[in-house]
């Protein structure tokens, strides 16, 4: 039997989501302004080629918040279909819960904050 989640539940999740990634994103700018520090005072080989893995990883990571965000917005436009076709019964509804892209959203902050803690470690090492 799927699991069903009331849509407020549903949409405040998808809030909560949203903010999180913006903040994942900012956080992804200043590691970048911090890696171009470092990229102006080291030239040995090693270091520049990590600097290059992190410039990859910052990359891969903002691709991957906005395919999320994409796919947030995708499941918050089908709780406003479902809210504009009853409007009524709004605080009554239930649509099926999002388990995958809550998945995929715990996965990416998982793997978000093991790429932050190796980056900082590198980082204090290198200054």
């Amino acid at each position: 039997m799927e699991a069903k989640k009331h849509l407020t539940d549903l949409h405040n999740e998808h809030m909560e989501w949203i903010k999180s990634l913006q903040f994942y994103k900012d956080e992804i700018q200043l590691m970048t302004n911090r890696l171009q520090e470092l990229v102006t005072t080291n030239s040995k080989t090693e270091i520049l080629a990590q600097i290059e893995h992190f410039q990859n990883q910052f990359i891969r990571q903002s691709e991957v918040i906005d395919e999320l965000k994409h796919d947030i917005n995708q499941s918050e436009n089908t709780i406003v279909e479902a809210v504009q076709s009853n409007p009524v019964a709004v605080n009554r509804q239930s649509a099926p819960d999002h388990i995958v892209l809550r998945d995929r959203f715990e996965t990416f902050e998982k793997l978000f904050k093991e790429m932050k803690e190796e980056f900082n470690k590198f980082a204090s090492k290198t200054y």
